[in-house]
């Protein structure tokens, strides 16, 4: 027996699962603000620090401070002027990866107030990027670092339930000829190059048109696409993966517009900081 299976058993089994999901937003936060107020009000000072001790998601950062922000600098300063830089929130919308990216949202952590804390910074600036677009005809440059939290298993150095990523987004429209993705494409690889230094690019083109997008870049013989259209690519230094992007249809599925486009890129900076 699974242990879903399990604790519904205790509780009423399925049917119990289908009033609390039929339940509106907020007579759902409701009930679950409730629950925690009274397994919060049953805790200890000692089950406090005895949680702290042993999550995983609690314990601080083991790169050290001084060179996460020294790393981070370096990638902000590499931006050019024409990205806006934002301080984004810790909590983004429920589904915000799950509704749009396809991330499984056991993968997220959800809150009890219909929120989710972040997990890709990415996804928040698709958001904001939508609204830009939808408010005039600009192209809209953004970018962020954001300390993420991800609930699946992670191993191997500079992999951690926490972490902070780096991130930044270009979001236009259409103009054909590949014309917007080739413009911010390079733009991309130029102040990737420019901020990791000696760093080795490799793209995955999954859409054949988009080999004049590529240019010389090398190919990618992994052919992991996840989420990406058209083109995607992989960012190494001295071996080790430290970034990828490419370009998704979030901004498109977000405003109804399938002639919106949307490149994005990301650098994991506790891996980028340590070598």
């Amino acid at each position: 027996m699974g242990v879903l299976a399990r604790v519904l058993r205790s509780v009423g089994g399925e049917e119990a699962l289908d009033r609390l999901a039929s339940l509106s937003g907020s007579d759902l936060t409701s009930f679950l603000l409730a629950l925690s107020r009274r397994r919060a009000q049953a805790l200890s000072g000692p089950d406090v620090l005895r949680q702290y001790r042993s999550d995983r998601f609690v314990a601080p950062s083991a790169v050290p401070f001084p060179v996460l922000r020294a790393a981070e600098d370096r990638l902000l300063a590499a931006l050019p002027p024409s990205f806006s830089v934002l301080g984004l929130a810790p909590l983004a919308p429920l589904g915000t990866c799950s509704a749009v990216a396809l991330m499984d949202q056991n993968n997220v952590v959800s809150t009890v107030r219909g929120t989710e804390v972040a997990a890709d910074p990415t996804n928040a600036l698709a958001l904001e990027a939508a609204l830009l677009r939808q408010a005039g005809p600009d192209d809209v440059r953004l970018a962020a670092v954001q300390r993420v939290v991800r609930a699946q298993m992670f191993s191997g150095a500079g992999r951690f339930a926490h972490f902070t990523l780096f991130a930044a987004v270009s979001a236009g429209r259409d103009r054909g000829s590949l014309a917007f993705e080739r413009e911010h494409f390079a733009e991309h690889v130029a102040f990737l190059r420019s901020a990791c230094g000696d760093v080795e690019f490799r793209v995955t083109v999954l859409d054949p048109r988009f080999e004049v997008v590529r240019g010389d870049l090398p190919a990618d013989p992994s052919r992991e696409t996840g989420y990406y259209k058209g083109l995607c690519f992989k960012v190494f230094r001295d071996g080790v993966e430290i970034g990828d992007g490419g370009f998704v249809d979030w901004t498109a599925r977000l405003t109804g517009n399938r002639k919106e486009r949307l490149l994005i890129s990301g650098v994991g900076v506790d891996r980028f900081a340590t070598l």
